[in-house]
């Protein structure tokens, strides 16, 4: 048998390909679809649960110390201090009485913003701790929705 026989032989053999139809890869794709549909809902309020629990966690750090700070001082920090004062001591007079650092570090919330913090408070308290929410602007709903020491137990 010649060479060229062999060859001719090889290309009528028909070759068996392996692989996914399109019908197949397009049910898989749908099937993935449907499992994020139902999954997502759930995830996402999970999402929301856990911004509010590190929200509420950080500003009773903050309040505790900034209740150590009013134990030492006699007062809580002026607006014009504000949180930069638990970790930092003051200068001139006011850092005679202070024992700090209070914290390590100031907390930022869950996006990244630092806290804010208002003397005095409008909502009902001495002092404010408080975030805006990842719109980063007053107001809003879910994720976006203001967090203060004034409704973190909501």
């Amino acid at each position: 048998m010649s060479i060229f026989r062999m060859e001719e032989i090889k290309m009528k053999t028909p070759s068996t390909q392996s692989g996914f139809t399109l019908i197949e890869v397009m049910i898989v794709i749908a099937i993935m679809g449907l499992m994020i549909a139902a999954i997502a809902p759930d995830l996402f309020r999970n999402v929301e649960k856990a911004e509010k629990t590190r929200v509420a966690s950080d500003i009773r750090q903050i309040e505790s110390a900034l209740k150590f700070y009013r134990l030492d001082n006699y007062r809580y920090p002026t607006q014009s201090q504000g949180l930069e004062v638990l970790v930092t001591a003051p200068s001139g007079s006011a850092s005679e009485k202070w024992n700090g650092p209070y914290l390590e570090q100031l907390p930022k919330d869950p996006w990244q913003e630092p806290y804010r913090y208002a003397n005095p408070g409008t909502h009902g308290k001495n002092i404010e701790v408080f975030t805006f929410g990842l719109d980063n602007v007053s107001g809003g709903e879910g994720s976006d929705r203001d967090w203060g020491n004034w409704n973190i137990n909501d």
